[in-house]
Order: C-alpha cells, then structure tokens, then sequence
C-alpha cells in the first residue's frame, strides 16, 4: 500500500486527535511536576472512564467481550497501554514536554521496523521516505538534548521503550481476531490499564498525596475527557481501521504541535533543528496522506 484511503470521517478524527494530543504535552508536564505524575494519570482515567462508557452507551455500542477473547484483550492492554501509560508519565517529569513528545513519537519508525520483523510487512517507496523522514526529525529535534540527556539516561530510554511496545501493540491490534467492537475493547483496556495505575501510584506514591491545586485539577480535567474520553479511543479505532504504517505515519504532527506549545506555554527554547524538522514530519504525514499515482489513475478511470 503507498498511500493511505482516509476517508472525511477519518480527517476529521486525525485533525482532532492530533489538536489534542499535542497540546496535552505541555499540560501533562505542567500536571506532573506538582502532583505525583502515576497518581495524576489513575486520577485522570478514573475520571475519563465515566465519560468513555457514556460515549459508548451513546452510540448503542455493546460492551461485551468473549470469554475466550479476554487473554488477548490482557495482551493488547499491555502493549497499548500499560506500557506507555507508566513509562511515558514517569519519563515526561524528567524530560522537557516537547521532547518527551518526539521520542514518544518514535513510534511510527518503531511500526515500520516491528511491521518488517514480525509480521513480513513490504513497505513502498512512499512510505520508506516518511518512515526515513519521520527519524531524521526526530533525530534533529533531539539535537540540543543530547547532552541533558546524559544525566536522565532513564527518562528517554523509557520513553523509547514506551514507544517501541506502543508501535508493537499498534500492529497487534491491526491484527487482532477479536469480533468485539472497538470502543468495547477500548472501554476494557482503559479499564484494566485504570486498575493497575491505580495499584502502582498506591503502592509508590501514597505517602505523597495531596490535595491537587486548581491547575493541576485542570489538567487532570483536561486529560479525563479530551484523552481518555476522546483522544485514545480515536487512535486506537485508527489503529485498528488502517493501515499500521499509515496510523502512525499521520500523527506525526503531534510532536511538533508538542514542541511549539511547550515552547509557548513553558519557555522550552527552540532552535533551528526545530523548524527543520516541521518541514520533514510534514513529508512523512504526506507520504501516508497523499493518494499515489495509481490510486489517483484508478479513481480517474472509475
């Protein structure tokens, strides 16, 4: 496949996703360094969870998983959510929002790399472009980090980590055998991801609970209704309905948008390699987004 069929539905889901994830950085590192950064996130998704099954109860859709289907769904929850959930709220506290964003977002040449390994994916000249694109940007945001990196190697190995699960479960769940409907699989994970957050901030953070101040509350808002209510299902009906590269690929606007907030909300400096690497996430969006000759040729002729 060189080029990714999305249809006006899609565009309208990604055009928000990406609004939303992006902007989110810059709030959850706000959050986090004034509140326990596990506690903030189960806060978060406890709240989320009530807006998510009204969502679902809204559009008639059954929550109903089979029992035989329940050993995967642990499996997809651990490579969709878990993982990322934990490592990336951990890794953001230490790291500057916008760039705990662009090593998050590794994901899409994280994809590519688990596509070819495991699963025989082919990729077309398009999409090796973007995937290659997509690391040269990373790359050249990364280029002023290098060095306060070196004192929080933890912080950005976790964040790759996260990433390279996340990109792992992406393609699982493209794949995925379970009859359920997506937002049914959605409600559950979140629900079993919400439980073992909660395990973990009791068992690591209890001793420094606090009564969270107006802004964190905020945020925390911010992330129970535009994250959990409506960002992650999103993503992982994308996820699930495309392509794996082309789900990736798309929502390579996030880390930028990240980045830029950062800067104008918390005073992250940028640079050059910053703009840079706008230029070269665009061409990565473009080589998913934009129909390839022949599909341009074939709808010509139909």
């Amino acid at each position: 496949m060189s080029g990714a069929h999305f249809n006006a539905r899609q565009l309208a889901l990604l055009a928000g996703l990406t609004l939303v994830w992006g902007l989110n950085w810059p709030i959850m590192k706000f959050g986090v360094t004034q509140f326990p950064p596990l506690s903030f996130r189960a806060l978060s998704m406890w709240i989320g969870l009530p807006v998510l099954w009204l969502a679902v109860r809204a559009l008639g859709q059954p929550l109903r998983i089979a029992r035989r289907d329940w050993p995967e769904l642990a499996k997809l929850t651990i490579t969709n959510m878990i993982v990322w959930h934990v490592l990336a709220i951990l890794s953001v506290q230490a790291l500057s929002s916008g760039r705990a964003a662009i090593l998050g977002y590794t994901m899409p040449v994280f994809s590519a790399l688990w596509g070819m390994a495991l699963f025989g994916q082919r990729l077309a000249a398009r999409q090796l472009a973007g995937v290659a694109a997509a690391a040269i940007g990373v790359a050249l945001l990364l280029w002023h980090e290098l060095g306060r990196m070196s004192g929080k190697p933890w912080a950005a190995g976790g964040m790759l980590l996260s990433a390279a699960v996340w990109a792992l479960g992406t393609q699982q769940l493209r794949r995925t055998r379970m009859e359920a409907p997506t937002l049914a699989i959605v409600f559950w994970m979140t629900t079993l991801t919400t439980l073992v957050m909660t395990v973990l901030a009791a068992a690591l953070e209890h001793e420094r609970w606090h009564a969270p101040a107006p802004g964190v509350w905020a945020a925390i808002v911010f992330n129970a209704v535009l994250i959990f209510g409506f960002a992650q299902p999103v993503w992982l009906y994308l996820a699930r309905a495309l392509p794996p590269v082309a789900s990736t690929l798309s929502v390579m606007l996030i880390p930028v948008l990240g980045t830029l907030s950062g800067a104008w909300w918390l005073n992250e400096q940028l640079h050059w390699q910053d703009f840079a690497a706008i230029v070269l996430m665009l061409v990565a969006i473009a080589s998913v987004l934009l129909p390839s000759r022949a599909a341009r040729a074939a709808q010509a002729s139909s």
